[in-house]
């Protein structure tokens, strides 16, 4: 194909090529073979040479010159070949950056389920409030959970305190909690044995109905307990529900329960709590170092956790 047979047709007076076109010629361009550009847009060799005569022809002018078995730009090829390599790796950031603007804004986050719905969720309306664009997924299990493998971006485990990893929430305490009208019953720790226990029914202590008591009982001295009846849950939140209507007992885990004490829906009858020696932390995973937003919650838990000290 000589130069003066080239003629103009249709992409005249600043009409642009079309992007398929381009594309095939950067790929020759850069390859100086219609064959490996073939084989990189996944095209057939002769669908690449008639992409590039299609697009010589709009712009009536050669971009290679056609050698036996080898391929070289012409001056007008190198012009093109610099403007459509720098358009494309353009547009490619440009389409990379809005790509990630427009990715959902997630944290993720696995809990016990009384830390859930006791502590963390009548406060996640704080950080929502100042954090509208982020999705927050809470997932309540009693199970470990595997950060990296679950896709979740931190924790807060609950454990021995000399067992802790990551930064410390705070230590709990435990203490008896009830109704205001159980309370007038209860003057000293035997005083218990005349009421219903409230307690947790784990799967592996199915023999032991006070094992989340145990902390308590140790402390007072108190492991030969017995009470009257027992109301057995899998849920710490239900214990703490059915002891805010007034059906029993339950151990307190404060300051898992501080607001219920707070406003008088729960009140400790004996006194002060013992500390549980167990304590909140939060870990973070790998891949929250590089979710801005997931380290936003986590320091958003520290300053809630002080901030309910102080109170």
């Amino acid at each position: 194909m000589r130069l003066e047979n080239v003629k103009p047709s249709g992409a005249m007076n600043g009409e642009l090529p079309p992007l398929e076109l381009l594309r095939s010629f950067e790929a020759a361009a850069r390859r100086l073979s219609f064959t490996l550009a073939a084989g990189e847009l996944h095209l057939t060799q002769s669908a690449v040479s008639r992409q590039i005569q299609q697009l010589e022809a709009s712009l009536g002018v050669l971009l290679f010159e056609r050698r036996h078995r080898a391929l070289s730009l012409t001056e007008a090829g190198g012009v093109l070949q610099r403007a459509v390599t720098d358009s494309l790796e353009r547009l490619r950031d440009a389409t990379a950056r809005v790509r990630a603007s427009a990715a959902p804004r997630q944290v993720a986050i696995t809990t016990t389920p009384g830390f859930a719905s006791l502590w963390l969720i009548p406060r996640l309306v704080r950080f929502t409030g100042s954090h509208p664009q982020v999705d927050v997924r809470v997932s309540a299990t009693l199970d470990v959970l595997d950060l990296e493998r679950s896709r979740i971006d931190l924790a807060v485990r609950f454990v021995p305190i000399d067992r802790g990893v990551g930064a410390a929430l705070f230590e709990e305490s435990v203490v008896p909690l009830c109704a205001p009208q159980l309370a007038a019953a209860l003057h000293a720790p035997s005083d218990l044995s005349g009421l219903t226990l409230l307690t947790i029914e784990y799967p592996d202590h199915s023999e032991a109905p006070t094992t989340d008591w145990e902390p308590w009982l140790k402390v007072m001295g108190l492991a030969d307990l017995r009470m009257k009846s027992t109301l057995r849950f899998t849920q710490y939140a239900d214990a703490v529900a059915a002891a805010v209507a007034g059906q029993g007992v339950v151990i307190g885990r404060l300051p898992l329960l501080q607001d219920l004490v707070r406003d008088g829906r729960l009140v400790a009858p004996l006194g002060e709590g013992a500390a549980s020696r167990r304590g909140y932390f939060v870990e973070m995973s790998k891949r929250a170092g590089s979710n801005r937003d997931a380290q936003d919650f986590a320091q958003w838990l520290r300053d809630e956790a002080e901030a309910a000290r102080r109170t």
